[in-house]
């Protein structure tokens, strides 16, 4: 894979616990200040990107945050795990045997180690003095979607904002960050991969729990709502506006 010039803002790292091995690129704002505070953002890929290669995790959504006009619009700090290619950011099982895929998920399993050791990093990067811990953003994609809705449940007063994009998750976690984590929901109506169904079920907890999500239902998209979902252009306007609400 060629390198373009928004490729190499960020840098690669890893992390590793005993056997268990994360890697992750990391993006710095522009005249990085350690005296300063930043944002956080952090982003889960979806399953085609899983790997070992520390690269493929950019594929979508790390142009969105390393143009030049964005970086010097929203200033922050944003992380790209990868996830490896035998694990799932979110504990679920996966039938894949028809399509749209079911999904059984089964958040009293624990984590995946993937998922525990995005828990790990992103503590360690709320201990650094330059991280704003009321202004930390979560974004996923189809299973990173997935993994989005996990990770709010198992830290629910972590996160200032969420964007969950053709996802799915337990409906019967929303209630332990409803009321802290403002939510906007992407999916497409014509979602062969991952059944908006999923979406919208997620969304109806939030409804039932009192809060009230933003939810954009593409009737033109397939299971790439990434794309008009990116091109929104109320989108890092509406995250970054955003402040954790009860730490």
């Amino acid at each position: 894979m060629v390198t373009a010039q928004w490729q190499s803002k960020y840098e690669q790292k890893t992390l590793v616990d005993g056997a268990d091995t994360l890697r992750y690129r990391i993006m710095y704002p522009k005249n990085f200040d350690q005296g300063k505070k930043y944002p956080v953002i952090l982003f889960l890929h979806g399953a085609g990107e899983r790997g070992s290669d520390n690269e493929s995790q950019l594929v979508h959504g790390g142009k969105l945050f390393a143009t030049d006009y964005l970086q010097e619009r929203f200033p922050a700090i944003v992380i790209f795990p990868q996830c490896s290619k035998e694990s799932y950011w979110s504990n679920v099982d996966v039938d894949r045997s028809t399509y749209p895929i079911k999904l059984n998920f089964n958040y009293d399993g624990g984590p995946t180690t993937p998922l525990r050791m995005v828990m790990e990093l992103l503590d360690n990067t709320l201990k650094e003095p330059y991280s704003d811990d009321d202004r930390v953003y979560l974004m996923g994609l189809s299973m990173g979607g997935m993994g989005t809705f996990e990770l709010l449940s198992r830290r629910p007063k972590t996160f200032a904002a969420a964007v969950p994009i053709c996802g799915g998750g337990d409906p019967n976690s929303v209630s332990t960050y409803a009321e802290n984590t403002p939510l906007w929901v992407f999916h497409g109506a014509q979602d062969n991969v991952v059944n908006p169904l999923q979406s919208m079920e997620m969304v109806s907890a939030l409804l039932k729990a009192g809060v009230f999500p933003k939810f954009t239902m593409y009737d033109f998209a397939n299971h790439n709502s990434w794309d008009p979902a990116f091109a929104e252009p109320d989108l890092l306007p509406w995250l970054f506006s955003h402040r954790r609400k009860n730490p």
